[in-house]
């Protein structure tokens, strides 16, 4: 039977190729931010309606559509995708180009939620063929903190039913066109949001007795955050970032500012070094500006936590995904200081968060998150694909 439901689903998904194309494209001429994903909700619902699949809103913008299998019994399992779009100013010219400029799907959510609506009709058309349940979870707001899924989760959307396991995956130009990557256990880094703001004296640059040096004294406070965090690091030996990507102090060439504001991110694979850490960001931050004379505020944004994929969902997705694409077309990784706010779900129920390619062989890589980023749409097929063979699968397995 399971080789049966199979051939139907490779068959199935490379038959609704340009419609899994077509949705793709059309997110990505209309991306919208953050927690304001009206239209492409709007959109999302119209399709479930026009498929016959039943839905509820949840947390603003965010959906969750239901398919009931019609054999008895089975599991309850959930697939998710991502809604919003970036702040990015596209370089491409593409007929699907962004419409709107200054946003854009640079993180390929676009081509999330084009797979997981091409899996959704292939999985509804499949009803008689599986016993259980499975959602779809249209989640917004992931690039923004406290995260979409956080947020659907503290809702009670998940409480009744209640998942037993959630999928998720996400393109990666680094992996070609065709094939599939895992990787158990921890994978992907914490990350929160650092705010660091010196106040102190401004004046006349000329004459530097009179006022604090606040663009100095922030120089000091990055060194010294810098290499006390890179010291506890190689004590501990856990994989850890801590990345200023903002100064910013609006004086002059002979201006000393009153005020000069710092924002970074901090990253590890630990939680209670992860906590640990802040309080050294805050202790750092009140020694300097006591030895300098000044005011430095901190304020610590909690993001993500680790995203940590179930060993055992891993391993036989691993083995599912050799089944449906040949053992070669399935890869694992190592670790990734990149976060994600699916890392709410892993800590709530078994969850796998997989990758699928979208680079085509022997092309130039176009990075997530640049105004050139694009992949290559004949990865959707796979991506529907596997999707739809792990869902069948996992709905069946004790």
């Amino acid at each position: 039977m399971m080789d049966n439901i199979k051939d139907i689903i490779l068959s199935g998904s490379g038959g609704i190729k340009a419609e899994i194309i077509r949705l793709r494209r059309h997110f990505h001429m209309n991306p919208e931010l953050s927690f304001e994903e009206f239209e492409t909700s709007a959109f999302i619902c119209s399709f479930l309606e026009e498929n016959g699949i039943s839905y509820r809103k949840n947390t603003g913008t965010g959906i969750i559509g239901e398919i009931n299998g019609s054999l008895p019994g089975g599991r309850i399992i959930a697939l998710r995708a991502e809604m919003d779009a970036l702040s990015v100013n596209e370089r491409n010219e593409t007929p699907y180009k962004s419409l709107k400029p200054g946003r854009m799907h640079a993180c390929g959510h676009d081509a999330h939620l084009a797979m997981l609506m091409g899996s959704a009709r292939l999985l509804n058309g499949l009803r008689d063929k599986f016993a259980g349940t499975i959602l779809l979870i249209f989640q917004p707001g992931e690039e923004l903190a406290p995260g979409g899924a956080r947020l659907m989760i503290e809702s009670g959307a998940f409480n009744n039913p209640r998942p037993e396991i959630i999928l998720a995956q996400h393109v990666l130009p680094e992996l070609e066109t065709g094939k599939v990557g895992y990787k158990a256990g921890k994978y992907m880094a914490s990350s929160d949001e650092i705010y660091l703001s010196v106040i102190g004296k401004g004046g006349h640059a000329a004459l530097p007795g009179a006022s604090t040096d606040q663009i100095l004294i922030a120089s000091r406070l990055i060194v010294a955050l810098k290499e006390t965090i890179a010291a506890k690091q190689k004590e501990n030996n856990i994989p850890t970032v801590l990345g200023i990507g903002h100064i910013r102090g609006d004086g002059a060439t002979n201006v000393i500012p009153e005020k000069v504001e710092i924002a970074g991110t901090f990253r590890t694979f630990d939680e209670k070094w992860r906590k640990e850490a802040k309080q050294i960001i805050r202790k750092v931050s009140g020694d300097v500006a006591k030895e300098s004379g000044v005011t430095i505020v901190v304020r610590i944004v909690d993001g993500y936590p680790v995203l940590i994929n179930d060993e055992k969902l891993t391993s036989r997705a691993i083995s599912l995904s050799g089944e449906l694409l040949g053992k070669e077309n399935v890869e694992t990784f190592q670790t990734r200081m990149s976060s994600e706010d699916f890392a709410f779900f892993t800590e709530s129920f078994p969850s796998l968060y997989l990758r699928a390619g979208i680079r085509k062989s022997g092309t130039e890589m176009k990075n997530l998150h640049s105004p050139d980023f694009d992949i290559d749409e004949e990865g959707l097929v796979t991506g529907v694909a596997n999707m739809c063979w792990l869902a069948v699968n996992f709905l069946r397995d004790n």
